[in-house]
């Protein structure tokens, strides 16, 4: 194996790797090795965080391994406890498979879907008898459990911890046993439940599969993870605009991590860019890049192009675009949390109580700071969400 591509795969974009010389050993053997990962589907759309551990899959699905893209249709049923300081709702079977079959879809846009085997750890999970689980719940103590940060955080602020909470690991590392996987990959996040495949396997008499741990990447906020309900994600699925304009937004200090962990960018030019920033480049040059960068990557150079002389046409010559979308209303007074909800400019009435209180709301290009505002539809109004959202709304 060319050594420039074992160092891609060993190197970039990976946080630890267990055990690093049975990994390198297997990688330089010319088997063909089952690759796996792992996802509970609980929601149905991908941001570009999802994407740092896809692209490592792909990595690997290059060289010639067997990708799996293992669902939890059982496990999803139970929720995956990580990081949790409460209990996980449960999502229903039918749910969790309808929202899979829209992953596949979108990892679709790195993954060639022709060499990817999709399966279910419902076939599997569901089989196992009572006895079984009692059997394989052995190999683990529930001290081992209890040492888990988040299930101290619970114990200290008295919070309950449940038992099919402590299954979940269990069912994961069986996931494992089930695929006889060669490698499995994860955020680090995820680093507990990786570790029980590899005990579960040695226990019941496989080969240990080795690990590979990605970063968790940030979000546009700079200090949370990437996800949909704090309203900090860049969706692989959103419009050039609104993309471009996301990138825009995140912290500097955040520019070479996405560039190393969501592009294709050699890592010799990211050097030289994160130099150049050193030495006092403009870091908005350089998000100018990332942004073109993910636009052209997730859409086209062309879609990227135009959205980069947007953005640049309303920041730096303060102009609206060149076409707002326009919605009709029924006439008369409306909340202007539900109309901001209802337009689909913002998600959630959650998040358009954070965007007002955060000063992100404009009407008319006057900025609204009432979370309680009412808006007397009688005519034509411009709303304005963030720096980059417009919509002109009408009776």
């Amino acid at each position: 194996m060319d050594k420039s591509i074992l160092s891609e795969v060993l190197n970039r974009g990976v946080a630890d790797i267990i055990v690093r010389a049975e990994l390198e050993e297997a990688l330089k053997s010319g088997k063909t090795l089952n690759v796996k990962l792992g996802i509970d589907p609980s929601g149905a759309d991908l941001h570009i965080g999802h994407m740092v551990v896809i692209k490592k899959l792909k990595q690997l699905q290059d060289l010639g391994h067997k990708i799996f893209l293992l669902f939890g249709n059982f496990t999803g049923q139970i929720g995956d406890p990580t990081d949790k300081l409460e209990a996980r709702k449960v999502k229903t079977k039918k749910e969790l498979e309808e929202n899979a079959r829209t992953y596949v879809k979108q990892a679709g846009k790195i993954l060639d879907p022709k060499k990817v085997e999709i399966v279910w750890n419902a076939d599997w999970l569901e089989k196992l008898t009572f006895k079984e689980v009692i059997k394989l719940s052995q190999i683990f103590t529930v001290s081992q459990m209890l040492e888990r940060d988040m299930y101290q955080e619970r114990i200290k602020k008295n919070a309950p911890i449940y038992m099919h909470e402590f299954f979940y690991p269990l069912m994961q590392g069986y996931d494992s046993v089930a695929l006889k996987a060669d490698i499995e990959l994860g955020g680090t996040d995820q680093t507990f439940n990786l570790l029980a495949g590899r005990e579960m396997q040695r226990s019941l008499g496989q080969k240990p599969q080795s690990i590979i741990t990605v970063p968790i990447l940030e979000g546009t906020d700079g200090r949370l993870k990437m996800g949909k309900t704090t309203g900090n994600y860049i969706g692989i699925n959103e419009a050039p605009k609104d993309m471009f304009g996301k990138t825009m937004s995140i912290s500097d200090n955040l520019i070479i991590k996405y560039f190393e962990l969501t592009t294709d960018v050699p890592l010799e030019e990211i050097k030289k860019m994160e130099k150049a920033m050193a030495e006092g480049e403009n870091p908005r040059n350089l998000k100018v890049k990332l942004a073109h960068a993910l636009v052209s990557f997730y859409h086209s150079k062309e879609l990227a192009d135009k959205a980069e002389q947007e953005f640049a046409n309303i920041f730096s010559k303060n102009a609206l675009p060149d076409k707002i979308e326009e919605k009709k209303f029924p006439k008369g007074e409306h909340k202007l949390i539900d109309l901001l909800v209802q337009s689909e400019l913002l998600s959630s009435k959650g998040e358009a109580r954070r965007m007002i209180q955060g000063g992100g709301v404009k009407i008319d290009d006057e900025k609204i700071s009432d979370e309680n505002a009412v808006i007397k539809l009688d005519k034509e109004y411009l709303l304005q969400v963030g720096k980059r959202k417009f919509l002109k709304i009408k009776p």
